[in-house]
């Protein structure tokens, strides 16, 4: 680690000292906004050999009534987005490249918002955040060195609304099918003396959900302070959100799915009459709110910094009612009786969350005509509670209220230190150097959930090299060329199913930039291989989190297009298609109670081909009609390639009409969205779960694999509509 970090400093020290060395010939370049300098640590240029696509505020806004940012995302390159309820609102989740949410990399201004341990991302957790972003960049594959858990598939850094000059507000509400509905109100005071800003938001959105009682309640709040001179930004930025959900991750069976779509099993019970009923309050209940301090100076049109603190807190539970549970499960004392001795009862849990999460982040800038230079630290503290308690039980065995039947802690601390620079050889060549010291410790006391002793105290270091180089054929054609490595430590559940080896990716990235005439296409190949590889088995703990297997050796090898066409000025096409092929290599598996090498297996959740494409036409000024479409192809949820496993392929189509009022009375416009979404009323299934265990009861002597599997069926045609009345 010394040496490494070592390494690291010397990189960084002799890339200052050249850019100090070529300053007194440098030329003044155009000064970036200080709000950019928030992200652009772990963020890439637009010629940079780094695969990404940019996402404006413009183009969010024309979609955003209240569906959560995966769904908002759907139509870039390469990615799948899903939804437990089947409307977008409330747990959603994304893929990239056949990775999960957990593997996607998530940054808001530079501050990891994956969760330490589970390494998940939780958009459910801030609700209508679509409506505080300023911009954000998707990178594909490994991508540049990033804050926090090592992306495996892509990072998404995401900017939060920048200062605006001039006072403004808004307010919006939408409607739509599911009882769903969003309001919300945002100000900005404009910079009061030319250099103050106060600005916020609040939302909150409904749902009841195309699933049975997937219900969603949710609020959220965003508020920031703003300092700005010429030279200066320091920004205190709060915001946070509560939710609610009604609990829908359970899926449905494949007979169910043809005869009861809807159906959740979730809060399942029966009475002392026989009757089947559901707990009314089966939900996920939790809130998180992030403090962040950002200072941002400029010193000259070469050198700045950036300074960022955080502090997220998060705590929260499920509640579910489980039947017939043993009191030895919870600590209870069996009740002796006359006739009997009691030993099980009904009764209703919480699992709680309770942690706390703190980050300090600096780094440097420094640039002329020829050489563009990051280099800094990064250091992070994770403290989380785990614990149960019963709050109500038939026959409580003795328990006291507030009583934990289980309790454990996590403990996580990242130290990072990276250099990178891009440096300009001539107008046509410029070369790219990206290197990244991360050193994690990971420690746990206490119980799992399932009252099994936890004890892991391990620290890994990781050393990410990252290099590439851009070449500008002529004035319309762009190549270039990169290589990355990232490392990746395993999260709780992992060590949970006694895992502690990390995993290793290789990222070969070759790139095609074409731009002329109102035509912009982009084209990337990619191969990425692993070691290692924890892949979802497509089985979910009984928390409804994936449970990971190591695969050894794997790669993914793929293409991806896309495109952006502008014909007679009215009229623009955004194609895109990713196609890949992405395989374990020797898996091995047990069948029948053997181990059984399958050779060449699909990696689980990875589609080969995955396409979209955008239709918007503007036949009057403020019209714009879009026609959205999504091809998703048949994909394993596990990786022995069985039948049982496979979801099949999709396409969907949502109509987007948005039309702008200006200079209507009081107000500087008023939009009117719609959005009709699947509007052909395809019945389709994006995501799933598949299991196998082995029955050594039914023929005792043998052991025969059962397979099963679980499905998350998608609403069919529904509408959200919406106005925003702005000031």
């Amino acid at each position: 680690m010394k040496n490494v970090v070592f390494f690291l400093i010397l990189f960084s020290l002799s890339i200052s000292v050249l850019a100090q060395g070529q300053q007194k010939d440098s030329i003044p370049n155009k000064v970036e906004k200080l709000d950019e300098v928030l992200v652009k640590s772990v963020r890439v240029s637009a010629d940079s050999p780094i695969t990404h696509s940019n996402v404006s505020k413009e183009e969010l806004a024309e979609r955003n009534l209240g569906q959560d940012i995966p769904i908002l995302l759907n139509y870039l390159p390469g990615v799948v987005s899903t939804t437990d309820a089947g409307t977008g609102v409330g747990y959603t989740y994304i893929r990239v490249r056949g990775s999960d949410a957990s593997r996607v990399n998530v940054t808001l201004n530079g501050i990891p918002f994956n969760d330490a341990e589970s390494q998940g991302t939780f958009w459910v957790n801030l609700p209508d955040f679509a409506s505080s972003i300023e911009n954000l960049q998707l990178q594909r594959g490994v991508g540049t060195s990033t804050n926090g858990s090592g992306a495996f598939g892509a990072s998404l850094n995401l900017l939060t609304d920048a200062v605006s000059e001039t006072a403004n507000a808004e307010i919006s509400n939408s409607f739509g099918s599911f009882n769903t509905r969003r309001h919300n109100v945002k100000f900005s005071t404009g910079l009061l003396n030319d250099h103050i800003e106060i600005a916020g938001r609040l939302s909150a959105i409904v749902s009841d959900g195309y699933v049975d009682r997937a219900s969603s309640d949710l609020k959220s709040y965003f508020l920031q302070g703003s300092y700005v001179d010429d030279n200066t930004l320091i920004k205190a930025v709060t915001f946070g959100g509560h939710e609610i959900t009604y609990q829908s991750w359970f899926g449905i069976d494949k007979e169910t799915l043809q005869t009861d779509r809807t159906f959740n099993p979730a809060g399942q019970y029966t009475d002392e009459n026989g009757n089947t009923r559901f707990y009314d309050n089966e939900v996920d209940d939790y809130k998180q709110d992030h403090y962040q301090l950002h200072w941002n100076q400029r010193y000259d049109n070469n050198w700045s910094t950036n300074l960022g603190l955080n502090y997220t807190y998060g705590r929260g539970f499920f509640e579910q009612y489980k039947e017939d549970e043993d009191f030895a499960d919870y600590d209870f004392t069996p009740i002796i009786t006359t006739n009997d001795t009691i030993n099980t009862t009904d009764l209703i849990r919480r699992r709680w969350l309770d942690n706390d999460f703190y980050v300090v982040n600096a780094s440097a800038n420094y640039k002329n005509n020829n050489v563009d230079i990051d280099f800094g630290a990064f250091y992070s503290y994770y403290d989380g509670d785990h614990f149960g308690e019963v709050i109500w039980a038939q026959n409580a065995g003795g328990s006291e209220i507030r009583d934990r039947y289980y309790f454990g802690n996590g403990e996580k601390n990242e130290f990072s230190i990276f250099g990178k620079t891009t440096y300009r050889v001539n107008d046509q060549w410029s070369a790219f150097l990206d290197l990244q010291g991360r050193f994690v410790g990971y420690k746990t006391t206490g119980d799992t959930s399932d009252q099994i002793p936890l004890e892991v105290d391990e620290q890994y270091d990781f050393f990410n090299p990252k290099f590439g180089a851009t070449y500008q054929l002529n004035t319309s054609n762009q190549l270039y060329a990169s290589y990355a490595r990232a490392n990746r430590e395993p999260r709780r559940s992992d060590f949970e199913n006694g895992i502690d080896t990390a995993e290793i990716l290789n990222d070969i990235e070759l790139g095609w930039r074409f731009s002329k005439n109102k035509t912009v296409v982009n084209t990337n190949l990619y191969y990425m291989w692993y070691k290692d590889q924890l892949v979802l088995t497509g089985a979910l703990d009984d928390v409804g989190a994936p449970i990971r297997a190591t695969s050894g050796e794997s790669y993914r090898l793929g293409i991806e297009i896309d495109a952006d066409i502008t014909l007679l000025d009215k009229f623009v096409i955004k194609p895109n298609v990713a196609l890949g092929t992405n395989k374990n290599r020797d898996f091995v598996t047990s069948k029948d109670g053997n181990l059984v090498n399958l050779g060449t297996t699909n990696i689980s959740y990875s589609p080969n081909v995955v396409a979209g494409n955008m239709f918007i036409y503007q036949p009057i000024k403020n019209l714009q009609l879009g026609l959205l479409s999504k091809f998703v192809g048949e994909q394993y949820m596990g990786n022995i390639d069985s039948e049982t496993s496979k979801l099949d392929s999709f396409f969907i189509n949502d109509l987007n009409i948005v039309y702008e009022i200006k200079d209507v009375s009081v107000f500087k416009s008023i939009v009117l969205t719609g959005l009709v979404n699947n509007i052909f009323d395809k019945e389709y299934v994006s995501n799933g779960y598949f299991f196998t265990y082995d029955d050594d009861f039914s023929n005792p002597g043998t052991i025969t694999t059962i397979e099963g599997a679980g499905f998350y069926p998608q609403a069919g045609i529904n509408f959200l509509v919406g106005a925003t009345l702005k000031f």
